[in-house]
Order: C-alpha cells, then structure tokens, then sequence
C-alpha cells in the first residue's frame, strides 16, 4: 500500500467515495453553467459595453440616461434613441410599445443585444419611475461616472444639448 493512504479501512472508504463523487458534482455544475450561459444576461452602461465589447447576439442590458433630443419615432413602430453616460453613447432601435414613463433624460434599461454593426437591437425597454427605485447595478455604475441624481442634483449638462 502507498503511505499517502490512510491506514484506517473507514478513512480508505470515504476517500474512495469522495474521489469518486467530486468529479461527478464538478460536471454537474459544468454541465449546468454552460446549459445556462444563454439565460444569463450581464449589466453595461454605454463606455462599459464599449470596453467589455459583448459579441453580437449575446443577451444584454444596456442602461443609462435617453439622450434629450435623440428619440425618432419610425411609421412602422420602430423607435431609434440614444442612451448616454457621461462618456459614450449608444444608439437604440427598438419595436413594440415603450413604457408610460418612457422619455428623454430619463433612466431606462434596455435588454437586447448589440447588431454587428455596433448597434443595439432592444427586445425589452424598462423606463424607470426614479432614482430611488433603481437596480444597484445602475445606481452604482452612474454613482462611478458621477451621473446620479438621486439627491436632487441637476440633469448632466450633456442632457441638455439639442434644446
């Protein structure tokens, strides 16, 4: 016998039972992660998705400010708008109805994904009631970019262009 083994027959087994249960747990939570890697839906601002660059068709959401000035309603029911941070702007086409609360200089979360032309193509457009309300992922991403407004402060300056 080797003398890493333990010299106990019962240490021996559960050894042996734990070698052989560890790899089958680790192909499970494999097998589990990659079944899942099309549900998961990761969070970017604008300058973030720029720098992470997610590929093409993969499911995002795409939050920031809808930049004044920028909402183009199409006949067809496609909508195009811009959402900014402090640093980048995206272009945005989405068709279907757009929440109530829905307008320029507004928070919004867009889950779609990024074309191969570089642009966004929205499924879903969430438009927010107020800062308060909103998901920490946001908050914290603005917080960064000195974006937030949630204590009363005035609109960034570049919401303001267009007017």
């Amino acid at each position: 016998m080797s003398g890493w083994l333990p010299k106990s027959p019962k240490a021996r087994r559960r050894l042996t039972l734990v070698a052989a249960i560890a790899p089958v747990l680790a192909l499970a939570v494999g097998l589990t992660l990659w079944g899942l890697r099309d549900s998961i839906s990761y969070f970017y601002t604008p300058s973030q998705a720029i720098e992470a660059k997610p590929p093409p068709g993969r499911s995002i959401q795409l939050g920031g400010l809808v930049q004044v000035g920028s909402v183009v309603k199409h006949p067809d029911g496609r909508v195009e708008f811009t959402v900014s941070d402090r640093t980048a702007t995206t272009r945005v086409t989405f068709a279907g109805d757009l929440p109530d609360l829905f307008r320029e200089g507004q928070g919004i979360v867009a889950t779609g994904a990024f074309r191969a032309d570089g642009g966004f193509e929205a499924k879903q457009v969430l438009a927010k009631h107020d800062e308060k309300y909103m998901p920490r992922e946001i908050s914290k991403a603005l917080k960064e970019q000195g974006e937030w407004r949630g204590e009363g402060a005035p609109p960034p300056a570049y919401a303001k262009d267009g007017e």
